[in-house]
């Protein structure tokens, strides 16, 4: 929306001649399946597709329901299953093509991703061609909706510990599927309260007396006219936050009898007589097997979180540089972006969210290649799961804080429904518990660097960890950044955006961000070994105790993560504007990390207070610097207008206040402006 924006008026800035390239910055956006996310924002365009605001949530579900059947019928729903079964074998491509259903209406995106990327991949994931062959077709076509029945009330990230059993009844060939209390009824489930006419359900595996675990079994839960069957409870969890096109509901099973077959046995399967087998022989790790074939959903929320906060930030900087508020002191009133604290809210957040683009595309990159065929390992399946939980947490948290700034930025504009902004932030609101909560997802990805962490010291003892630890945030005269931890001091190297552009370009970035993650893990890791022959009772208190710094470890994991993959894209950029622009761009994004955690910074020595506050003085330069290409930033993302739908953003702003402006020249040259207050006692 270039063409409707108003561009900095007074820039002074010594780099304002440096001009960076829209559509390279589109494509490289867009990454690998361009042409996947192209095809879907074409068919979005479609108003059948937008989202009505303020809709009663009963038609707002139909309305949905009534899309995914579109989506069903252009094929959308099929890119990742085989070509046999009328798909594409597209696993990325899928996804990428997914996340888009966002700018349309995030109840789109998520009920078909129920459909889709939960039930339909449940039966593909989890089972074999004998289920592929009954039901795949029919739940790719939609002709079979079907809900996800994995999240009970009274555990939801806690996987391991449902309560619903499947216990197995030798004499009738039969699992028998209950539910033993309230607390286990199966909560939260799209397209449980009205359309699914199955359930894909995880439930204990119970045979010969013996409990295997988690397993996944086929359900129909209605017939055909949309009646429950039999023994099963359904209870409509009715409005919610946000997302309320999706028909959220509650299941529950009265000793609900299904064949043997209707076992998803890929991982674990039970013979005539009741013999269990598994080709994983422990049970831990059989289990998050199972649950890795479904790491998509992590994938796809970190993605489609990435694109809404992209859509807030485009409605929030195209308007602020439009609308124009206070006298600058020549009669004219100031665009918003002019001012020094709008950029420094905004500027920022288009740097996060960059980072999070192109962090997103390694991640997707990462998914096809394991879920594809092509490097499907168990390392490479661990990698995986640890990246999507690394990013889904940041990308989701970032949302809401972006959507929300945003929203403020826009002011009473931003509060109306039809800029999007409130009923984006209710939807979304969400991503941040499901699909894994936040917090649980970077505590496995904080177990994950302890182990890695333990094993750089296999067999050494709780004093060499300590001197380690301490080694770390000792008295080294120069840091691994190569800093001077004494004597800092803005006069050593003069202005302050030379002194910080010294010690803090993108080596020096990325040295600090490392150096922070390896810190803190080794001491979490330090502290937790002194626990290892405690009590189990003890040794969970130290645990407890340490927690909060292992969930920090985990998120600074995933911020530097973010910062490398930004680096890796800035490499892939031919055009010299672009590349120079996103190089701010990425030092924008690197700096703020190290200002937001300044702190720690400082007290490890990483920092004296005077770099410190160069480098917040420098932020504010570089948001100065970015000013006149925000609007280039927000462009990039490639956004038509009936992806943003926004009228704040449409040119209607522009055009009144082009307006306003030439009602008061027009008066001042006909010489009927009035006369103000304080200019008329001062002639009198």
């Amino acid at each position: 929306m270039a063409d409707t924006a108003v561009r900095p008026e007074n820039t002074t800035d010594e780099h304002a001649d440096v001009s960076l390239d829209v559509d390279t910055l589109t494509t490289h956006l867009l990454g690998k399946w361009r042409d996947i996310r192209l095809e879907a924002r074409e068919m979005i365009k479609d108003e059948r597709f937008w989202q009505i605001p303020g809709q009663h949530y009963e038609e707002h579900r139909e309305r949905v329901f009534g899309q995914t059947k579109l989506l069903a019928e252009r094929g959308a729903g099929a890119r990742a299953f085989p070509t046999e079964y009328g798909g594409l074998g597209t696993q990325g491509g899928n996804l990428a093509g997914f996340e888009e259903l966002v700018l349309a209406d995030p109840s789109l995106q998520i009920k078909s991703g129920v459909q889709w990327g939960l039930f339909t991949s449940a039966i593909y994931q989890l089972g074999t061609k004998k289920h592929w062959d009954r039901w795949l077709p029919d739940a790719i076509s939609l002709e079979l909706p079907g809900a996800f029945a994995m999240t009970e009330t009274g555990h939801g990230s806690d996987v391991q510990s449902i309560a619903t059993t499947a216990t197995y009844d030798p004499e009738t060939e039969e699992f028998v599927i209950h539910t033993p209390f309230r607390g286990a009824y199966k909560d939260y489930l799209g397209n449980a309260a009205k359309h699914g006419r199955a359930a894909t359900v995880f439930a204990q595996l119970i045979t010969g007396g013996v409990n295997y675990g988690v397993h996944c079994f086929f359900m129909p839960i209605r017939d055909e006219a949309g009646e429950m069957l039999p023994g099963i409870l359904s209870e409509d969890d009715g409005p919610k936050g946000g997302l309320n096109g999706v028909d959220n509901g509650r299941l529950a099973f009265d000793h609900v009898r299904v064949p043997r077959e209707n076992l998803l046995n890929r991982y674990g399967d039970v013979a005539a007589d009741g013999t269990y087998t598994s080709s994983i022989a422990s049970p831990g790790r059989r289990f998050f097997t199972m649950l890795g074939a479904l790491v998509q959903g992590r994938v796809s929320l970190d993605g489609a979180a990435t694109w809404g906060a992209a859509l807030a930030l485009d409605i929030a900087v195209t308007y602020g540089n439009q609308r124009r508020q206070f006298d600058d002191g020549t009669g004219q009133e100031t665009v918003l972006l002019d001012y020094g604290k709008h950029r420094r809210r905004l500027i920022p957040r288009i740097a996060t969210v960059y980072a999070q683009a192109f962090a997103h595309e390694e991640l997707l990159q990462k998914f096809d290649s394991v879920f594809s065929g092509e490097s499907d390992t168990d390392e490479n399946r661990q990698d995986l799961e640890t990246l999507a939980a690394a990013l889904k947490p940041l990308s989701t948290w970032n949302a809401l804080d972006t959507i929300q700034e945003a929203r403020e930025a826009c002011g009473g504009q931003g509060y109306l429904s039809e800029n999007r902004l409130v009923g984006l932030h209710q939807d979304l609101d969400v991503y941040a518990t499901f699909e894994g909560d936040n917090n649980v997802l970077l505590q496995l990805v904080g177990k994950r660097l302890l182990g890695d962490f333990a094993q750089q010291f296999k067999g050494k003892d709780s004093a060499a960890l300590a001197a380690y630890a301490a080694k770390q945030g000792a008295s080294k005269f120069f840091h691994g950044a190569g800093l001077r931890r004494l004597g800092q001091t803005v006069a050593d190297l003069g202005s302050t955006a030379r002194s910080v552009e010294f010690g803090l370009r993108g080596d020096d970035q990325h040295q600090l961000l490392t150096d922070r993650v390896q810190q803190m893990v080794a001491d979490v890791g330090a502290r937790l070994n002194q626990a290892r022959k405690l009590p189990p009772a003890e040794a969970q208190a130290v645990f407890n105790e340490n927690q909060v710094d292992l969930l920090d470890a985990a998120r600074a994991h995933g911020e530097l993560l973010q910062w490398e993959a930004f680096t890796d894209a800035i490499d892939q950029i031919d055009h010299e504007g672009t590349r120079t622009v996103m190089t701010w761009v990425r030092d924008l994004f690197g700096l703020s990390l190290i200002e937001e955690h300044l702190s720690w910074h400082i007290i490890g020595g990483r920092l004296s207070t005077q770099r410190a506050a160069a480098l917040t003085r420098y932020i504010d330069r570089l948001c100065t610097r970015l000013r006149p290409h925000a609007q280039d930033l927000v462009d990039a993302f490639g956004f038509a207008p009936e992806h943003v739908r926004a009228p704040i953003a449409s040119g209607a702003e522009r055009e009144r206040q082009d307006e306003a402006r030439a009602y008061y020249a027009d008066l001042r040259a006909k010489g009927e402006e009035p006369i103000p207050e304080k200019k008329a006692r001062a002639a009198s």
